[in-house]
């Protein structure tokens, strides 16, 4: 586990099929740490997550519980995530304890909906330090650039393409993947090439 930004904590698990990381986030704060997407961490880096504590776990979509229970039995955190996906993170066996509504705030965060992958997908807007997290929404593949996941694993592409769009109406340097290797400067300008390729619906 390294610190990737200021208090914010990264490990990764890398994914054969996909040929890239996946990416854990742990947010450190006075007033209770938060982790995002936790991927399976090594006994070291779950060692240092359960020293360090977690008040919550923010999933941004339902796919990617990942190792939340484990993080959630060693650490007495609560598993949030939206309404729209609990339902089926529930089915993959993932303990939920409440929700993720879009517009409201969590931590530093505010909740933003980036619909289409899946119906309840979430991004989280740091808007004081121009950062933004996003799980399934966009990937950070090839390295330095953004992409999107293949389309038979969206629930609706072109939901998704405007979804990723309209993330461009925010103020957002850095950009923090949950797939692939995260952008820390200049994120919204390799997000705006990602967009100049849609083809319109």
């Amino acid at each position: 586990m390294h610190e990737i930004v200021a208090d914010i904590f990264t490990w990764a698990w890398f994914s054969e099929p996909h040929g890239y990381n996946f990416n854990g986030y742990l947010v450190r704060r006075r007033e209770g740490n938060l982790c995002i997407d936790p991927v399976p961490p090594s006994e070291e880096s779950l060692a240092d997550i359960a020293r360090m504590g977690v008040a919550s776990i923010l999933l941004t979509n339902r796919n990617h519980s990942r190792a939340a229970n484990v993080l959630r039995a060693r650490t007495g955190a609560r598993t949030l995530i939206h309404p729209n996906d609990a339902a089926h993170a529930r089915s993959q066996g993932a303990e939920i304890d409440g929700p993720l509504n879009v517009g409201e705030t969590v931590g530093p965060f505010t909740i933003v909906a980036v619909p289409g992958k899946s119906p309840g997908e979430v991004a989280f807007h740091w808007p004081e330090r121009k950062l933004l997290i996003v799980g399934d929404a966009v990937i950070g593949n090839p390295p330095g650039h953004c992409g999107l996941l293949r389309e038979k694993v969206m629930d609706d592409p072109a939901r998704l393409r405007q979804s990723v769009r309209q993330l461009l109406d925010l103020n957002f340097d850095g950009l923090l993947f949950g797939d692939g290797a995260s952008i820390l400067h200049d994120a919204k300008l390799r997000l705006q090439e990602l967009v100049a390729t849609f083809r319109e619906a």
